[in-house]
């Protein structure tokens, strides 16, 4: 190892933290997801949750990791949830919006923070879209927008909250 005594030390424990902070944080994507389901109606068999928004916390915390964590924790929660189908398309579109936000968001930069997380979104209501025309046809999948995108206004909301609270939260982390 190139580093020795202290600074491997300290290095040490800021990965131990970061990984147990990303466990943490994708049991709770998982958690907002699963446990805040409000049931589409219609045909879609859908819900609409606050998942999004921890997705959103956790790339302002944990930047890059973010991608993993959200991928993971929303992942587990359409596998548990009986959404088997969307196990690999909810990964990469959760993954992806993590990833994005991570990119762009900037603690106290609250417009900054507003386009990362709608951006974000509308990524999530074309990978959806796109994922549902390929599976169920285009007037199916163009019968779901609304219900994501009502998901993903939630997400936006709850990820400005956690926007204005984060300098607040990092100080207790």
């Amino acid at each position: 190892y190139l580093y020795r005594g202290k600074e491997a030390e300290r290095m040490r424990d800021e990965r131990v933290k970061q990984l147990a902070l990303s466990g943490l944080l994708a049991s709770l994507v998982l958690l907002a997801t699963w446990l805040t389901k409000l049931p589409v109606p219609l045909m879609t068999n859908g819900y609409v949750h606050l998942g999004d928004g921890v997705i959103f916390l956790s790339a302002m915390l944990m930047g890059n990791y973010a991608a993993l964590i959200a991928g993971v924790g929303s992942a587990l929660a359409d596998l548990v949830g009986g959404y088997a189908i969307y196990v690999v398309p909810t990964f990469i579109i959760k993954a992806a919006m993590g990833l994005l936000v991570a990119k762009i968001a900037v603690s106290g930069k609250h417009l900054k923070n507003l386009f990362a997380f709608t951006v974000a979104e509308c990524v999530m209501v074309a990978g959806y879209c796109l994922f549902d025309t390929l599976v169920f046809g285009g007037g199916t999948a163009v019968g779901y927008v609304p219900f994501n995108v009502l998901q993903g206004a939630a997400g936006v909301v709850l990820g400005m909250a956690f926007s204005w609270y984060l300098p607040h939260l990092r100080k207790k982390i």
